[in-house]
């Protein structure tokens, strides 16, 4: 069952290239497995999840397919999924994700904790760096811009949407504060070295681009970072 799912998710995700194809689906399904082993969550449910968390996202299908979880629906009753074990994956996909998170949604179930973790873990590290560099590729937008910090080393009304679409301006708006999200145990300890790849990153890449003032910026928003915990 599990492969005839993955074999329809592929069919769905398999040409996409802005970061949310297969290749991160098959890694946040392996790690979700490692995760579940450690928390001793239902592997076939985490499965599930894993396999079906991006089916229905919002940036690729629109948000009525978001709302009503349309795909991931559609495969598991093609594979035969129990309608039980149906409600378990859809309602745990339907708290997983950054945009969710900031809107109070939280899983509820251990099932659906570990897979939040896992799909966060890879938005870190150094996967977490290619695919941010995919997506700003796939859209045409730069990867750096010196001249545009962050949402929260803004003043004024300097053109939002310039900054959101910079690469780096991403790692500092959502990537770096995925640590502090984490639900499990195994999450908070593998997203703690993921997240340390990609502070390591952002030093070495500033100190090249010889722009101490994104350093600077970077040393500031990691001392109130660790000032929020």
């Amino acid at each position: 069952m599990i492969e005839k799912v993955r074999e329809h998710v592929c069919q769905l995700l398999g040409e996409d290239h802005s970061g949310h194809g297969m290749e991160h689906i098959d890694r946040v399904f392996h790690l979700s497995l490692k995760f579940a082993e450690q928390e001793k969550a239902d592997k076939d449910i985490v499965s599930l999840i894993a396999l079906l968390h991006d089916v229905d996202d919002y940036k690729l299908f629109g948000m009525e397919y978001a709302k009503h979880l349309v795909n991931a629906r559609k495969i598991m009753n093609d594979c035969g999924v129990d309608k039980s074990i149906q409600d378990q994956v859809c309602l745990a996909i339907s708290n997983i994700g950054y945009r969710k998170r900031l809107q109070g949604c939280v899983p509820t179930t251990i099932e659906g904790k570990v897979v939040s973790d896992a799909d966060m873990c890879d938005a870190l590290g150094a996967h977490g760096i290619l695919r941010d560099y995919e997506y700003v590729i796939n859209y045409g937008n730069p990867f750096f811009d010196k001249n545009v910090f962050p949402f929260e080393g803004r003043t004024q009304d300097k053109s939002l949407e310039k900054c959101a679409d910079s690469a780096i301006c991403h790692m500092f708006d959502k990537i770096l504060k995925l640590k502090n999200l984490m639900l499990t145990e195994s999450g908070k300890k593998e997203a703690a070295s993921r997240h340390q790849f990609v502070v390591d990153f952002l030093f070495h890449f500033f100190d090249e681009e010889d722009v101490p003032e994104w350093t600077e910026y970077l040393k500031t928003y990691l001392h109130a970072m660790d000032g929020d915990k």
